[in-house]
């Protein structure tokens, strides 16, 4: 047997070079990990920079671009440098400012700046609050779903999982699976159930990548991501306050003195985020900090009670103003609807920048330099209540408040019937979608003639705007664009189904909504045998009355539905009966299940989610259009 030597901690502490080596092969691993290849030799220089010299000198010369008449000027730029001749060229950064930001990249520009921040300031964490990372599930497909594709919402909790960039407030469209039957096979998926003791507590969240950082209250009730990783203030109260903070630009100007690459995008990993400076604030800075925290995020979040699928949707925005006043025309509703998205957007942007103004004397930044931070960061993302809509026109928008408004309609009809079934002809004694739409359009206007506001709203689908299908009404519109755009709206998870005969923007003989929360083995059955079967019954039996009167383009006519229609049932029965053989596949197939546990023939489970249910339908052609998921 070998003898163990004993190593003595207390002579390598005493080596006068171990502080130079560790050093010196941090360095090495930390450019390392950005791609750039760096020499034992190269990281003893910048050592020696950083630790043995008062002050380092950085010079920042653009790389020089032929052609264009100009001629190379740096060594002139250089030498005029040296004695301060041009400004922003000459970085004079003391070495013990480079110890002070430990683990920052050679960050010149800022940290002459930002320096004596970071030295009398504590760190977010621990002085003010935790930051951890999340779960990631390894799996999303089976692990998350949106909030809509659900209906037990015990067992599906919400998942702050990063998402687009948005201040402040942002709902959490994702669910993730809570069961706690799954919960063992969920700890195994990914990186297992990290900082679990803080699931379901109330903080702030951010996404981890994007390249302006951008933080959002966190409510209670949820879990959160490794995408979307969370703050928990050791005080509750300080909620707002940090939250505010954070989504200064001055906050962001700090982040980034620990990040690099900035053209490959930054990521906001926990370990930038917690050493974030955060300075005792005076009470006046601190109310006024929350305060304004707090009253853009009431102003984002009443917003989006007209976004149809916000967990804390009430109704659309255009029938909001109409509410205000029952007798308003439509194109006048439309006006004041944007009036008001207008108001709110430059009541927030008026708050934003009071809060920078805050942060800046919080942090004690001298107006000189309030400039420098400007110039650095570049233009920044405005703020706005309506981030779907960013950037486009306000024809655009009148559109889009139109449609959601008829989105409204159909979801209203959908949701109130009976079977979750609704046909677009009448079949079955059934009143068809266009009358159950009229007649919900009736109950939004009491004070108003519904034909006049339906012509008021014709006259609004009748206007060439960009991105959106023009049609002359609103049979046209729910035919041949509403599914296609409540696909859009619900992020290719629809829950509403256009199933037809045919597909695109061909006339078809049999079409129909259905609720795909509610579309189990027993309504495709009833599908195909009462609605669809009483409709080819009327085809026959009018196709026949043709013939009888000797009208023969009208009997080629009633011919040709019932063939379609009998293609249509067709396909529908090798979805119920989940037909495959060969290419024709059927089957509703879970890839995480086993074989024995996938559904036989029609019989969807709800929890496995649209994407996976929906895809026998849209194999089989019989949805109105040909791609949704």
């Amino acid at each position: 047997m070998m003898e163990s030597k004993r190593v003595s901690l207390r002579k390598i502490l005493a080596d006068p070079d171990l502080r130079r080596r560790l050093m010196v092969s941090t360095i090495q691993a930390t450019q390392a990990r950005e791609g750039i290849v760096t020499t034992e030799e190269q990281a003893q220089r910048a050592y020696y920079v950083v630790t043995e010299q008062e002050n380092a000198a950085f010079f920042d010369l653009q790389k020089y671009k032929s052609g264009g008449g100009l001629s190379d000027r740096r060594q002139e730029a250089f030498v005029r440098s040296l004695s301060n001749g041009i400004p922003r060229v000459r970085y004079d950064v003391p070495r013990r400012d480079f110890l002070t930001l430990d683990g920052a990249p050679l960050n010149y520009r800022s940290i002459a700046l930002v320096a004596h921040i970071f030295r009398e300031a504590p760190a977010l964490e621990p002085t003010w609050a935790i930051a951890r990372q999340g779960k990631a599930t390894g799996d999303d497909p089976r692990w998350l779903r949106f909030w809509w594709e659900t209906v037990d919402r015990a067992n599906w909790v919400p998942f702050a999982k990063g998402g687009e960039f948005s201040r402040f407030y942002a709902d959490l469209s994702l669910v993730i699976d809570w069961r706690p039957e799954h919960r063992e096979a969920l700890k195994r998926s990914g990186n297992g159930l990290p900082s679990q003791e803080l699931y379901f507590k109330a903080g702030i969240t951010w996404p981890l990548a994007g390249g302006v950082f951008s933080a959002r209250i966190l409510p209670e009730g949820a879990v959160f991501a490794h995408k979307g990783p969370a703050v928990f203030p050791n005080n509750k109260a300080d909620t707002a306050f940090l939250c505010g903070l954070l989504n200064s630009s001055l906050a962001l100007y700090l982040l980034k003195v620990y990040t690099t690459r900035e053209e490959m995008g930054a990521r906001w990993e926990v370990g930038i985020i917690k050493r974030l400076p955060v300075p005792q604030p005076v009470s006046v800075q601190y109310r006024g900090v929350s305060e304004i925290t707090d009253s853009i995020y009431a102003t984002k979040s009443d917003w989006d009670r007209g976004n149809e699928t916000s967990r804390i949707f009430d109704a659309p925005w255009l029938l909001r103003t109409i509410r205000r006043n029952a007798h308003a025309r439509i194109d006048l509703a439309l006006d004041s609807t944007l009036e008001f998205e207008h108001s709110n957007e430059k009541e927030i942007r008026i708050r934003y920048a009071e809060l920078n103004e805050l942060a800046y004397r919080l942090y004690g930044v001298p107006d000189a330099a309030k400039q420098l931070v400007s110039d650095a960061l570049g233009p920044q993302p405005l703020e706005t209540v309506w981030p779907q809509m960013q950037g486009k026109t306000q024809d655009q928008k009148r559109m889009e408040h139109v449609w959601r408004l008829l989105s409204y309609l159909v979801k209203r009809v959908v949701e109130d019937d009976e079977d979750g079934i609704v046909p677009f002809l009448q079949v079955s004694d059934e009143t068809p979608l266009l009358e159950r739409v009229r007649l919900e359009l009736a109950k939004l206007f009491p004070d108003r003639d519904v034909n006049t506001v339906e012509a008021e709203i014709n006259n609004e689908l009748k206007q060439k705007v960009k991105g959106y299908d023009r049609v002359a009404n609103i049979q046209e519109w729910l035919e041949n664009v509403f599914f296609a755009y409540h696909v859009s709206l619900y992020k290719s998870r629809p829950i509403f189904w256009h199933i037809a005969s045919s597909q695109g923007k061909k006339p078809a003989s049999f079409a129909a909504l259905v609720h795909y929360l509610r579309f189990d083995r027993d309504r495709m059955a009833k599908v195909r045998g009462t609605y669809l079967r009483e409709a080819m019954d009327v085809f026959r039996r009018e196709a026949a009355q043709a013939a009888k009167d000797g009208r023969t383009e009208d009997r080629l006519e009633w011919q040709a539905r019932l063939e379609e229609g009998q293609g249509f049932e067709t396909r529908l029965q090798r979805v119920q009966e989940g037909y495959h053989q060969g290419s024709d596949d059927y089957r509703i197939l879970a890839p995480w299940k086993a074989e024995q546990e996938q559904p036989k023939g029609w019989s969807p489970d709800i929890d496995d989610g649209v994407k996976v249910n929906i895809e026998p339908l849209q194999r089989a052609g019989v949805l109105r259009i040909s791609e949704v998921v």
